[in-house]
């Protein structure tokens, strides 16, 4: 049609008055993604949503990045004192506030044409978890989602990632955070690592605050098998030469560190192992608890499950774990 034809047009006007059309438009912008960003803007600061999120604080930040990035936006104004919305930003604020209302409807009102069938969380877990972290989670996801059954299996960190990548976890409790966009994970637990001993030599290392890491020189470490947790193991045998340990040869592979090998090992006064001060095993006569001076050692457990994850009754276990 020429510019002649246009003018003479009966909807000339309608025609040339069309909005151009953003060339971001037609890129796909996730929920999580508005959901992220609401978050922020509701709190204002970018840690108190990342804890709202169940998310890392970093993750959080790349989410909103990237969002300004799809959209080609500045969203938010970052300064010392938080994070506001620029006007682009309380204009996606509104519409998001409304899109993520009416998802939430439509799936509340999906829910009442579900068949009311069992479903199954599978949860791995690591060794020498904190009795308590579990169990109260646990007990809010049965008053909440009572339809729901907790399959709990023990799994060392590396073989959970693997089960959680072939779906065969819905959640792991780890103890390293996974690499890469595939999950997502949250900080649920810090302990730190008290040091057990013979109970006739502890008096020998033991001063006022503790036993420093560097009074165990000389001595074997119980540990486990490297391939459990790599960067956990990597972890910890660096900070044990730091302070002029030799961390020894690591465990045979498949030998679990259980408790029983650890009292065996360290009575023989000749080697030490680690426990954090609240390890629910009772301890023999021969064994003894001493805290490490300064907390040199520091186990963190994360919940991790898949980013494409959108179960309700995951989301709420996750979010009942306390946030550290």
């Amino acid at each position: 049609m020429t510019a002649t034809d246009l003018s003479e047009h009966p909807d000339a006007e309608a025609y040339f008055s069309q909005p151009e059309i953003a060339p971001w438009c037609d890129r796909c912008v996730e929920l999580r993604e508005l959901r992220g960003f609401v978050a922020v803007v509701d709190e204002g600061a970018l840690s108190a949503a990342a804890r709202r999120m169940h998310l890392s604080q970093p993750a959080l930040s790349q989410m909103v990045t990237g969002l300004e990035r799809e959209l080609g936006l500045q969203l938010l104004v970052r300064g010392t004192s938080g994070v506001r919305p620029t006007e682009a930003g309380r204009t996606l604020y509104t519409e998001a506030r409304a899109v993520l209302d009416r998802y939430d409807l439509a799936m509340a009102a999906m829910t009442r044409h579900s068949s009311g069938a069992d479903q199954v969380l599978r949860i791995g877990v690591p060794l020498e978890l904190p009795p308590e972290l579990l169990s109260t989670a646990l007990a809010g996801l049965a008053a909440a989602y009572p339809t729901t059954r907790a399959q709990v299996v023990h799994l060392s960190t590396a073989a959970q990632l693997s089960a959680l990548r072939a779906d065969q976890l819905d959640l792991g409790l780890l103890r390293e955070h996974p690499i890469g966009p595939e999950f997502d994970a949250v900080p649920v637990v810090e302990e730190p690592l008290g040091v057990l001993l013979a109970s006739n030599h502890a008096p020998n290392l033991t001063g006022p605050k503790g036993i420093r890491l560097d009074a165990l020189a000389g001595m074997d470490w119980v540990s486990f098998p490297r391939s459990d947790s790599p960067a956990w193991y990597d972890e910890l045998t660096a900070i044990l030469r730091s302070h002029g340990v030799d961390p020894g040869d690591a465990a045979t592979e498949g030998q679990g560190l259980i408790a029983e090998v650890k009292f065996a090992a360290v009575a023989t006064g000749r080697a030490f192992a680690l426990a954090p001060a609240g390890w629910s095993q009772s301890l023999p006569d021969t064994v003894c608890w001493s805290p490490l001076v300064g907390h040199p050692l520091v186990r963190r457990t994360w919940a991790v499950w898949r980013a494409e994850s959108h179960r309700r009754d995951l989301g709420h276990l996750v979010a009942s774990f306390p946030m550290v």
